[in-house]
């Protein structure tokens, strides 16, 4: 039997909006530990250590503000939902499209305010989150972190806000990398208690956010790579070739768009928004041998 990953999320998800306080809390004493306590202070010294200080807290803000500007547009983003006329084809493998529900329907609006399916008796069998009771476009997993499902319309900023988060989290454990090693040296440290004991903390804590950080980073590297999402890789079936992986590059564009000067914010072009399959349609563009697999 295949290990669940998602099962051990159960406790996480009770905890609902307080995730966002953590996550704040966690940002405020690391900006109490480096931006106050060790180098804003440092930034009177003099010579050399000034330097050093002006360059990373340049460095440390930059990364702040990108970091908090991708959380919280994930966090306020609507995901995407299935539109309610939308009959998905349940067989995944198959390839099928699925059908609208009625007569002719040239086009569906996917904006973040549109009526998303919801669960009913006439839907069995339909997937849904079972947290936000709907059913999300493109839906990759319901993220305890954001309060919200990471779908088809935020999933660019949820990758965003892990890049930069390791960024950030790598800066501030580089940065109070002496100060925990001198706490274990005879050194004597000219801090008082309680800043050394928000920088012990501090370092602890974003190194293992670092760590634990890196390695969603690589495995979501490799889904977008592949053009699939979480729930699609952990029920991927046999097929050896994903119908839906059209290589890496159309893969990446349809994540972060063709327009490379958005690439690193969490926003799109007017021009990604007309052609991006997630912002137009419930279909997405398979693989020409597709049929054969």
């Amino acid at each position: 039997m295949a290990w669940n990953v998602f099962k051990y999320c159960t406790v996480l998800r009770a905890l609902g909006s307080v995730m966002i306080l953590v996550v704040l809390g966690i940002i405020g004493v690391s900006y109490y530990a480096v931006a106050v306590a060790k180098y804003g202070p440092a930034l009177f010294l003099g010579g050399l250590d000034s330097i050093t200080a002006l360059f990373v807290l340049f460095l440390f803000h930059s990364l702040l503000v990108m970091l908090v500007w991708s959380y919280f547009s994930v966090v306020i983003t609507d995901p995407g939902g299935v539109p309610p006329n939308w009959i998905p084809n349940l067989d995944e493998e198959s390839g099928d499209a699925g059908q609208w529900a009625g007569s002719d329907n040239g086009g569906v609006d996917l904006g973040a305010n549109q009526s998303a399916m919801l669960i009913e008796p006439k839907h069995q069998g339909i997937r849904f989150c079972q947290k936000c009771r709907r059913c999300i476009l493109k839906m990759d997993h319901h993220c305890v972190w954001v309060v919200n499902c990471v779908g088809a319309f935020n999933y660019k900023y949820f990758l965003l806000f892990l890049f930069y988060t390791f960024l950030e989290t790598t800066l501030v454990t580089v940065s109070l990398l002496p100060i925990f090693i001198a706490l274990f040296t005879d050194d004597e440290i000219p801090e008082s208690p309680g800043n050394l004991a928000a920088s012990f903390i501090t370092f602890v804590l974003n190194l293992a956010f670092a760590l634990s950080i890196l390695g969603f980073l690589i495995m979501h590297i490799s889904l977008v790579a592949g053009n699939t999402t979480t729930i699609e890789a952990f029920e991927k079936k046999t097929s050896p070739k994903w119908r839906y992986d059209l290589g890496w590059k159309i893969n990446f564009e349809q994540v972060f768009g063709k327009n490379k000067k958005y690439w690193l914010i969490p926003a799109y072009s007017k021009d990604d928004l007309e052609w991006l399959p997630s912002f137009q349609c419930v279909e997405y563009p398979t693989r020409p041998d597709s049929d054969d697999l």
